[in-house]
């Protein structure tokens, strides 16, 4: 009808973490944030201090018109690929955000499918606001997550790489084995994988 405004349409950053570790799931997270939200050095998860993250994980979940938390986990991956699997963490995310994006702005070079339209954005956790504020609360909750599987798994060190393959983990992990969050489909663990089993089969255990 003349005069009416169109309806806004509701745009969603999407980030994603954990596509390099060898173990834990990938964590992707979607968020809304209001017109002409502003927060300084909101950037990149990955160029923040644990403090400084923390704190806006804060505000951005205080904030944000809405936000969501998907995640694939090491089973997925393994069965799917990395590059799906992420995918398909990212849907998880989006299809929890209420109310219901009418596109996304997405992080890397590929989008999630859906009922939505995307644009996949190269570098876009720093330039990018809901884009950035999606990489930060991803991040604190897949840090979180490896935090609480340190617990169940203290041996491997989580708590202290989130599951990259540092030197640490990749010595626990030929000294130990995998565990069950273990990455099987990735190289360095599947050879872990393959030495235990050996060992296995020559002692007869």
């Amino acid at each position: 009808m003349p005069g009416m405004q169109a309806e806004k349409v509701l745009v969603a950053g999407v980030d994603e973490v954990g596509r390099g570790p060898l173990a834990g799931p990938v964590v992707a997270a979607a968020v809304i944030l209001p017109e002409g939200w502003e927060c300084p050095g909101l950037t990149d998860s990955k160029k923040l201090s644990a403090q400084r993250r923390n704190a806006l994980d804060a505000r951005i979940r205080n904030e944000a018109v809405a936000w969501s938390l998907g995640r694939a986990e090491a089973a997925e991956i393994d069965e799917l690929n990395i590059h799906a699997a992420t995918l398909l963490a990212m849907q998880r995310a989006v299809a929890g955000l209420e109310p219901v994006p009418a596109h996304l702005l997405v992080d890397g070079r590929f989008t999630p499918g859906g009922p939505w339209t995307a644009e996949a954005i190269v570098g876009g956790d720093g330039t990018v606001a809901a884009i950035s504020a999606a990489s930060i609360i991803a991040k604190v909750a897949r840090d979180a997550l490896l935090v609480d599987l340190h617990a169940q798994y203290p041996d491997y060190g989580f708590d202290r790489h989130a599951g990259y393959p540092t030197a640490f983990h990749r010595e626990a992990l030929a000294r130990l084995g995998p565990c069950p969050e273990h990455r099987r489909s990735f190289a360095p663990v599947a050879r872990a994988l393959a030495v235990r089993d050996g060992q296995k089969e020559a002692t007869g255990a």
